[in-house]
């Protein structure tokens, strides 16, 4: 074969070599520029919320410029059961509710107890609320438009995604912190013209708020905390009415 040949297909074969390597090169370097959470071993520094590979995950720095991005990709569990503590905390006036939430798909129940003893029970889809007070199978429902009776709100707890429609200047401290066993986003509120400011604990590995704190001044208000989960898929039966109407049928 023509020497002059041989060399002109040389050097087209390390062409197309080194183009593939290129692309190659590309791929990988895009792969590693994805950021994601860390499942739930805390960075060596929570309060410092530093970036880097900790234990083969790629860690993303949590500032207030990037935390609404960080809580933006977590997401619930579509089935789970946990008790909530609530507390009241005004001077003179406060007090403790207990509370069990079970979520099933769209479907909340919560199951209220009340000073008196009593229990209030809600079950929401976010369109409609049925609201009973009892376990008796005579107790009467009150069925009402969901309008305000978001499933948080029946919870008393806080619409924590409200932190992704925040001005960034109005979020004053955000970074990684742990709480208890877990390994939560931590965001705190600058104060509202009122004086009241907010903070958040969000677990990264269920994405739940698990605990949140409501503050005057310096002085805490308002505490809610959630700190365990069981994600089970409850039956049908914690979703049926007083009267026997099941709302939330079994697939």
């Amino acid at each position: 074969m023509d020497k002059r040949k041989l060399n002109w297909i040389t050097w087209a074969v390390l062409a197309v070599a080194i183009a593939a390597a290129a692309l190659m090169l590309s791929g990988s370097l895009n792969r590693t520029a994805h950021i994601t959470l860390p499942p739930s071993d805390p960075p060596r520094d929570p309060s410092a919320g530093d970036g880097g590979s900790h234990g083969g995950v790629t860690v993303v720095e949590i500032t207030p410029e990037t935390v609404q991005a960080a809580i933006g990709s977590l997401s619930r569990p579509e089935n789970y059961g946990r008790s909530v503590t609530v507390e009241y905390l005004w001077p003179g006036s406060g007090g403790t509710h207990e509370l069990y939430t079970i979520v099933r798909g769209p479907w909340t129940r919560v199951d209220r107890g009340l000073p008196d003893g009593s229990t209030r029970i809600s079950v929401t889809n976010g369109e409609q609320t049925y609201l009973w007070y009892g376990y008796g199978g005579d107790a009467e429902v009150v069925i009402l438009p969901a309008g305000e009776f978001s499933a948080d709100a029946e919870q008393s707890i806080p619409t924590y995604e409200d932190i992704l429609d925040l001005p960034v200047e109005e979020i004053a401290l955000a970074d990684y912190r742990p709480l208890d066993v877990l390994t939560c986003i931590y965001v705190e509120t600058t104060a509202d013209p009122a004086g009241y400011a907010t903070r958040y604990w969000v677990s990264v590995e269920n994405g739940l708020l698990v605990q949140a704190e409501r503050l005057l001044g310096e002085e805490a208000v308002y505490r809610m905390t959630s700190l365990y989960v069981d994600e089970t898929e409850y039956d049908a039966s914690r979703f049926t009415l007083p009267d026997g109407t099941v709302l939330l049928e079994e697939e």
